[in-house]
């Protein structure tokens, strides 16, 4: 089902009430939403994919509004229906008509909602919209849920109910794409997806929500979270961006693994630090790819991988690309990498094992004394996944020093082939029996 009309009409408004979520984003400024954007909705015993998208505007034919109309017909064309939403406090407009005569065109099932009519009589607030000529127009309210219900069961009325095939959803790796603005992170995901499944032009900022697209790849599924560009702090002004930054940020926390793209053709900034810091506070699994590495000169690459092992040593864990977005250069070798990391970040640690480990590791190179006491580190098992953690049980750890931390990372990371995720490690300390007692 797919959600269409004019901007700021409360089509993602319904999206969230319909997915019961707060994916899209919602303000009151039009064309807020830019990209289609799919979802998961459930009437009865009859679930529904939906899709919000941008304000259609048949007679653009450049610029963004053309890429938006560009995306909203791509989701016209995959419909099985077409809810059309208008708006009830401000009537037909000449824009209402021209989309109503686009849509007169479609041979799919169009339903008319006219939006924001709580607290009106439906018989009028509806009649002017039977001039549309798309059937009987319904009155709802997306904000307070009004006449919702009855939509969709009218709008999915001749679509019969299917058995769900069970989920795999924890099989399927999600794969949020984050960097700067202009990168090149919605080429990278039309590039992969084989289509212009997002928008993706030659201006910072374009992408605003995150745009979630399932898709496969040599025979493996994926879940791809195209998301805004993150801008410093000092340069998010406008509400909407502060939106976007917002959505980014928890599409991050909603991944598997973060693929942070870097434009080989600009310095490496301190934004571009901060990102990827905020990834590893994060614990997700990591995959760097540098893009625009086409048309380089041998000696500016070179120049391009010093500054990168200089300002993002920190990352060291994880596996670095050098790709063509556009060009579709060196992609397969980027997705080995990412399925690496994905296994590595929900790898299951054996406490035997892990033991053992830390035996050697200690047998090899025992924690430094810390004046006359020197930590006993015992066991060790795991505490997590995505990032794992590895919880270190003993006495008097909390004189383990960051180093000794440091040493014992390595170890595990190397005896576990851990690359490409953070890898956290626990100090746990045992309660000494003879605290508070005397003599």
């Amino acid at each position: 089902m797919v959600l269409v009309g004019r901007p700021n009409v409360g089509k993602s408004t319904l999206f969230n009430r319909l997915t019961r979520s707060r994916d899209a984003l919602v303000a009151d400024v039009p064309g807020l939403t830019r990209d289609r954007h799919y979802g998961a909705g459930r009437v009865g015993d009859k679930p529904f994919l939906v899709v919000d998208t941008g304000g259609l505007e048949p007679a653009a034919t450049e610029g963004v509004l053309a890429q938006m109309a560009r995306q909203t017909k791509a989701a016209l064309a995959e419909a099985d229906a077409v809810v059309f939403i208008t708006d009830g406090r401000e009537g037909v407009t000449g824009q209402d008509q021209r989309i109503a005569k686009e849509l007169r065109r479609l041979n799919r099932p169009v339903l008319v909602a006219v939006n924001k009519s709580e607290g009106r009589d439906p018989a009028l607030v509806t009649a002017e919209f039977h001039e549309l000529g798309l059937g009987a127009p319904l009155a709802i309210s997306a904000a307070h849920g009004e006449g919702v219900h009855d939509m969709v069961e009218i709008a999915l009325a001749r679509f019969p109910v299917q058995a769900e095939a069970p989920s795999t959803d924890r099989d399927v790796p999600k794969i949020a794409i984050v960097g700067r603005p202009n990168v090149g992170k919605s080429t990278l995901v039309n590039t992969l997806v084989g289509e212009e499944r997002v928008i993706a032009f030659d201006q910072p900022g374009t992408t605003r929500d995150s745009i979630y697209v399932e898709f496969a790849y040599h025979g493996k599924r994926y879940t791809l979270i195209d998301t805004a560009g993150l801008r410093r702090r000092g340069k998010v002004f406008e509400s909407i961006e502060k939106f976007s930054v917002v959505k980014t940020l928890q599409a991050i926390d909603d991944a598997n693994v973060v693929i942070l793209l870097l434009d080989a053709r600009q310095d490496i900034s301190e934004q571009d630090a901060h990102i990827a810091g905020f990834i590893l506070e994060r614990g997700r699994a990591l995959v760097v790819a540098v893009n625009k590495w086409d048309g380089l000169e041998e000696d500016a690459r070179e120049q391009v991988k010093r500054v990168i092992a200089r300002k993002l040593k920190f990352l060291a864990f994880a596996r670095f690309h050098y790709v063509s977005a556009l060009a579709g250069e060196g992609i397969r070798p980027l997705f080995g990498s990412v399925d690496s990391a994905f296994r590595a970040a929900f790898a299951k640690l054996p406490t035997p094992r892990l033991t053992r480990e830390l035996e050697a590791a200690i047998e090899q190179q025992a924690p430094p004394r810390r004046g006359l006491i020197r930590p006993k580190l015992r066991y060790a098992h795991q505490g997590g996944m995505n990032p794992p953690v590895i919880v270190i049980h003993g006495n008097a750890l909390d004189a383990v020093p960051e180093s000794y931390r440091r040493y014992l990372e390595a170890r595990f990371r190397h005896a576990f082939e851990l690359e490409g995720t953070p890898l956290r490690i626990e100090f746990r300390t045992g309660r000494n029996p003879y605290v508070n007692k005397r003599g």
